[in-house]
């Protein structure tokens, strides 16, 4: 009983439940659309700590022999975090937008329909992408088609999420209006590390120490690898490196701001 309550199928859905209870109670003048989007980010944050924490033990735990090591938390925290909580981010995404056109005043944004969903995924087609993949070729590699090998690689792409918790805060600081403190700038200059070492740099990582377990230099590595892996490897990679040259972009915007305005806003990070 107590492992179906800590399931992430109970526990997201929860966490998002309560913040949208608690958060109207605190910020009495925040709309419907910014309690929504502020519980969506709040929860994002908490799966990407555990999810971090996950892959941290893993890849920790196999660095001997990175195909051959095992870790239960490979397999089991895709299972009862993994997936629900990609299937719930899908919902909360949804949520997340619905709220923005209705409070103002959307004519289409009136109640739930399927014109509603149909511009939900249009206008964020490729995240709603990046979720239904890894829910269709993660979870399936991960349970059946490993073999029960490469725990430390399935380690790697948990710790992808550590850059997650300063996205996530950057949003939360512009909704509470902070966009101009020290903290939201500082924020912004970890979004870009911490997105470009673990979501970009962590793919050669993952190729060198392939590479180096069976002797082989890096640039070999994909020869050495089955098609299927590294076509799934570029799948993952290239939605990163389109959001990073995003990034870069608004940084560069807030540094000719810092340049050319003595009261610069600071912009939204794309999550």
């Amino acid at each position: 009983m107590l492992q179906v309550l800590a399931c992430g199928a109970v526990v997201f859905p929860g966490l998002f439940f309560a913040f949208r209870r608690v958060l109207p109670c605190v910020f009495k003048h925040w709309s419907d659309a910014d309690v929504v989007l502020v519980s969506e980010r709040l929860v994002s944050s908490i799966h990407a700590a555990m999810a971090t924490t996950a892959g941290a033990i893993v890849v920790s735990s196999c660095c001997g022999s990175v195909i051959n090591d095992r870790h239960w938390l490979a397999t089991y925290f895709v299972i009862w975090y993994g997936v629900p909580y990609m299937t719930y981010d899908i919902f909360a995404m949804y949520l997340s937008h619905y709220y923005r056109y209705h409070v103002k005043g959307h004519e289409d944004y009136k109640q739930h329909s399927l014109r509603t969903i149909n511009s939900f995924v249009r206008r964020e087609f490729l995240l709603v992408l990046h979720h239904i993949a890894l829910l269709t070729i993660l979870l399936p590699v991960t349970l059946f088609f490993r073999k029960d090998q490469g725990d430390f690689f399935i380690g790697c792409l948990f710790v992808t999420e550590l850059s997650t918790p300063f996205v996530s805060l950057g949003k939360i600081l512009i909704q509470l209006g902070l966009q101009d403190c020290w903290l939201h700038k500082v924020n912004g200059g970890m979004v870009l590390f911490t997105f470009f070492m673990c979501r970009i740099a962590l793919f050669p990582f993952m190729y060198w120490m392939y590479g180096r377990h069976y002797g082989i230099p890096l640039y070999s590595v994909p020869f050495h690898l089955p098609l299927s892996a590294n076509l799934g490897n570029a799948c993952i990679l290239a939605p990163q490196v389109y959001w990073f040259v995003l990034l870069c972009r608004k940084g560069y915007r807030l540094y000719q701001g810092c340049n050319d305005s003595p009261n610069p806003k600071f912009r939204s990070i794309p999550s």
